[in-house]
């Protein structure tokens, strides 16, 4: 009873480890798109396609999460990273778009199994500071897609697009690790209960309102959010004539603002409310958006440096808010939750490469930061602990 209260940095340490390994493969599309543009003479709008067959097994996320609640998952924990370094690494030698597909289809799947359940292990192990613990879990994410970028683009320059594979084997070695320090561990059973639970159709008509508010919320963000994290190397690349290193740097810079935001954020919706510290971000980052494209040099790094801070900053607060109301089958909630965040926001991949085909990506970035105001409404409807 004790442990349920206490925060166990230990397990949480361990369980962002593993989310730290495992996205720091999953980050490597953004920093290849340019390239693989030019490879295989795709457009934006078919490139933008890529993400939403990565995102498309997210679909099957409640099933997962109803799976997660009845065994076992620390394997998925355990085996996914080295599933998915081996996919992500064998982007560079696929010979076709059609390859690409499948291969990140399969990635797709692999993620699933990862972030369905990673979330509810650490509501276990967090005690009372639900926030604090996803802050810690989304740092370990926001790092990877820092190094990923950086990691991506140090391969291409020595072993060349198609020498990635290479990168194979530290994701296998990752996930033997991983098997060393989480194998013995049990997070409260693995999920199993000795009370009785609600149906899944009482608890997801229960929570149909709750996960409304957070769809419009993340609906309203995710052009912006979308069109920075999957295309800023590309905008450089292309539309600001800027070398690949300084553009996979600038996504390595605004990943590595964004793990300070999501360490910061959620520990602070400790203290002040999720709802007042989602209130401020929603706010600011449109305005820091809007700066970022109307500056230029050094002025427009620090701008966006702050852009990432707060573009990220909202992933622990909705997550330590899903966990709040997760009473019942918590993995089965936060899997409707993961459904929802990558169907969301691969559809607003797709129309931020729609868009910036159409009109360019800087006009697409300031028509997103002005479409991001439409989340306030939403976010003063949620209602308080």
């Amino acid at each position: 009873m004790q442990d349920s209260k206490k925060f166990q940095t230990g397990k949480i340490l361990i369980i962002s480890f593993a989310h730290l390994l495992h996205d720091i493969y999953t980050s490597f599309l953004a920093p290849l798109r340019p390239l693989l543009i030019d490879k295989l003479d795709i457009s934006l709008s078919m490139s933008s396609l890529l993400d939403i067959f990565q995102r498309i097994p997210f679909l099957l996320s409640p099933i997962l999460g109803i799976i997660a609640d009845k065994t076992q998952v620390r394997y998925f924990v355990i085996f996914t990273p080295a599933i998915t370094a081996v996919l992500m690494s064998l982007l560079g030698v696929a010979p076709s778009f059609i390859i690409l597909v499948i291969l990140l289809f399969v990635v797709g799947i692999s993620s699933a199994l990862f972030h369905v359940p990673t979330p509810v292990m650490i509501k276990k192990v967090a005690g009372n500071k639900t926030g604090k613990g996803m802050s810690f879990y989304m740092l370990g994410g926001e790092i990877a897609r820092t190094l990923g970028p950086l990691v991506i683009t140090g391969a291409v320059s020595l072993w060349g697009l198609e020498g990635t594979y290479k990168l194979i084997p530290f994701g296998i070695i990752a996930s033997l690790i991983l098997y060393v320090k989480l194998r013995k561990i049990k997070i409260s059973d693995d999920f199993k209960r000795k009370n009785k639970q609600i149906g899944i159709k009482q608890t997801f008509i229960k929570l149909l309102p709750f996960f409304i508010i957070l769809a419009c919320i993340t609906f309203f963000r995710a052009i912006m959010k979308s069109g920075l994290t999957a295309f800023l190397p590309t905008y450089f690349f292309n539309e600001k004539g800027e070398t690949l290193w300084f553009a996979n740097s600038a996504l390595a810079v605004l990943q590595l603002a964004g793990a300070a935001g999501t360490y910061f954020s959620g520990t602070l919706s400790d203290k002040i409310g999720r709802k007042t510290t989602l209130l401020i971000i929603i706010i600011l980052t449109p305005i820091f958006v809007w700066f970022f494209v109307n500056t230029e040099g050094l002025l427009s790094i620090l701008i966006l440096i702050l852009t990432g801070f707060f573009l990220f900053a909202p992933g622990p607060i909705l997550l330590a808010l899903v966990q709040d109301v997760a009473h019942e089958r918590p993995a089965f909630i936060n899997g409707i939750y993961m459904t929802m965040i990558f169907l969301v926001g691969s559809l607003s991949v797709v129309l931020t490469g729609i868009l910036g085909d159409w009109i360019g990506l800087e006009k697409t970035y300031l028509i997103s930061a002005f479409i991001a105001l439409g989340a306030i409404p939403f976010v003063l409807m949620l209602k308080t602990k």
